[in-house]
């Protein structure tokens, strides 16, 4: 039955996007969240009431959106079946889950010695699946507190992607005072000034084409923005192979932007337990970067303070081509974070 269920589920994802309605396409996200990665029915009912209160988070515009390329195409990548091909059982086994990586500091440190994990894919965090966008910071917390997961701070994203997850070095002292615009832009850029000496790719030292899920198109009528106008025209996660950082963790360059904490003061730090949480800080780039480039996304490259709002804002910014990817701290457990 379980074979079964994966096949239909390829049959299913086979019909044009633009056949499917966004509540069609969210029951089969849902279902298959279940059959790739074991979430247990208690978590997907409070998963299923985020995307119940939003009109349009999810996978995409149907209507509009038309994916880079089939899920099909992206499970051929992978010898015929993606599920298999990234299953890593030293990971499950530090992790306590599917499709998440340890980070930690391969200079100093074994996989094991890891205290945090991040998902492998953007959310849903299943190879081959089209990563949900449309979602706001706040929403994207809350699906991850689902999980019994949470928000990664900004630190532990960059080192996922560098190759190193190392302390935190957030310059508080240069918050204090300020306003949470004012404060952002005057830690990234010591923070920027910091690493730009250093900055690298997640899958290597020099930006390359060609590489990561980058080279999509963007849609003719989505200049002016908005949910009718435009496609989220991603990639599969993990169509790109080659686009993975040293730490096993794909898409950080290409397919979607991603939410993520820049805490401006300690008790904001999601890594340190607290629910408060900070500032967003997308993190990233997204599935048209080989053609247009709108700002450096190399690993540890911190924003200015776009579409700028505390994390937890009912108001936080969603669009087209952001998404997100939660961290778990060891020991976390379903329902652990709570909002």
């Amino acid at each position: 039955m379980r074979c079964l269920a994966i096949v239909l589920a390829c049959l299913v994802w086979a019909v044009p996007a633009a056949a499917q309605t966004l509540a069609e396409n969210n029951a089969r996200l849902f279902d298959e969240i279940a059959e790739a990665r074991g979430v247990s029915p208690a978590q997907l009912d409070r998963i299923r009431a985020i995307f119940a209160a939003s009109p349009v988070l999810g996978q995409g515009n149907p209507a509009i959106t038309r994916h880079a390329m089939t899920r099909a195409e992206c499970n051929a990548r992978a010898g015929g079946n993606a599920l298999a091909a990234y299953v890593n059982r030293r990971f499950e086994r530090i992790c306590g889950a599917k499709f998440m990586a340890p980070l930690y500091d391969p200079a100093t440190q074994r996989p094991e010695d890891a205290t945090v994990c991040i998902d492998q894919f953007e959310y849903p965090n299943i190879p081959c699946a089209y990563p949900v966008v449309w979602v706001k910071a706040k929403e994207a917390a809350e699906i991850c507190a689902a999980e019994g997961k949470r928000l990664c701070d900004a630190h532990e994203w960059e080192g996922a992607c560098q190759g190193a997850l190392t302390p935190p070095d957030y310059r508080f002292d240069l918050a204090r005072g300020l306003s949470a615009s004012a404060a952002v832009n005057r830690m990234r850029a010591a923070h920027n000034a910091k690493y730009e000496g250093t900055a690298r790719w997640s899958y290597g030292p020099a930006f390359r084409r060609g590489v990561c899920a980058q080279n999509s198109e963007k849609s003719p009528t989505c200049p002016g923005g908005g949910w009718k106008n435009c496609g989220s025209n991603t990639y599969p996660a993990g169509s790109f192979a080659g686009c993975a950082s040293p730490l096993k963790v794909y898409d950080l360059n290409g397919n979607v932007a991603e939410h993520m904490n820049l805490p401006l003061a300690p008790d904001q730090m999601a890594s340190a337990g607290s629910t408060t949480l900070g500032v967003t800080e997308m993190k990233g780039s997204w599935f048209i970067w080989d053609k247009y480039r709108a700002h450096p996304d190399w690993c540890r490259w911190r924003a200015p303070y776009w579409h700028g709002d505390r994390v937890m804002s009912p108001r936080s910014h969603e669009n087209y081509h952001l998404g997100f990817r939660c961290c778990k701290t060891s020991g976390q457990t379903p329902g652990s974070q709570e909002f």
